[in-house]
């Protein structure tokens, strides 16, 4: 099946991000978000991570004009969804939000289109089991900032369907990215192995065994990351990082994944990472800056 029309479910940072590559890769793109302030704020961030491309030279307004004539803000789910190949989800990871969602989706998308879902830890024969058709739903798995990160995470439960399968791969190399295919096991190979490196350098941190900037130093120096544990957990969201360990706490019955406390208390205070500003690192020089992390 040839991809020509995609819905993406979500307008956030990822929503954005995932709508962007796909209007990049020449389909006609719907963006939908149940809050037409997320779909304004979401539509605005791609328009400018265009024009900070043309500013550096890295596109063309030419380029920009075909992109942006390929996306289109969808107010309306079933106008959104009606007549594409492809949807993929993007909403916060909240299972009971998901299950609604994939169950409108079940109804609303074509039977021909592929469901994926862009969560990072979450059941994926979960997820589908929310739909009349799990062998059409997949786990796609991108990564933060979508259009520059080449990594896409599939995920298939083991009810896709192989067809499923080649399609998402075809997806993916479209939009330029290297796809790698795990089984529907917690935290997928991605997620649980980022979450406990991140989760140990914060209990480093609170131990005084060095600062935030030197942990990631030796992080990124020493074994060749391209950003430090920290950073990329401010990156990525506290919020987010803390709910996946969760997830793999409850599902592996295991307290080896519970959250840190400064972890929990850094959520606890509203301080998210670069998004809010605040988190481990300071971000509002734009730059990240060590700071108090505060009693906890």
């Amino acid at each position: 099946m040839a991809i020509e029309r995609v819905a993406v479910i979500g307008a956030g940072t990822m929503g954005a991000g995932i709508a962007q590559v796909c209007a990049q890769a020449g389909w006609q793109t719907n963006l939908y978000d149940a809050f037409p302030e997320g779909l304004e704020r979401g539509m605005e961030r791609i328009a400018a991570f265009w024009e900070k491309g043309i500013a550096r030279g890295k596109t063309t307004p030419k380029q920009r004009d075909e992109w942006s004539a390929n996306l289109t803000a969808v107010a309306d789910m079933s106008i959104a969804v009606g007549e594409a190949d492809l949807v993929i989800e993007a909403v916060p990871e909240l299972p009971d939000l998901k299950h609604r969602i994939f169950a409108q989706l079940d109804e609303l998308a074509p039977e021909h289109a592929i469901l994926g879902t862009n969560t990072s830890s979450l059941s994926i024969a979960d997820i589908a089991g929310a739909t009349n058709n799990p062998e059409r739903v997949i786990g796609m798995h991108f990564f933060n900032p979508v259009p520059i990160m080449k990594l896409l995470e599939l995920v298939r439960h083991d009810r896709t369907s192989d067809a499923t399968v080649a399609i998402a791969e075809a997806a993916g190399e479209a939009m330029g990215k290297t796809t790698i295919l795990v089984k529907d096991v917690p935290g997928f190979a991605t997620s649980r192995l980022g979450v406990v490196l991140g989760n140990e350098a914060i209990r480093m941190l609170a131990d005084g065994v060095a600062s935030a900037k030197d942990i990631d130093t030796a992080m990124v120096l020493g074994y060749k990351h391209p950003m430090g544990p920290l950073a990329l957990t401010d990156l990525v969201g506290l919020d987010v990082r803390r709910d996946i360990l969760l997830n793999l706490q409850r599902s592996f019955d295991d307290d080896a994944y519970a959250p840190h406390p400064l972890l929990e208390h850094l959520v606890a205070e509203g301080r998210l990472g670069k998004k809010s500003g605040k988190g481990i690192y300071d971000w509002t020089t734009g730059q990240a800056e060590e700071t108090d992390l505060g009693e906890y």
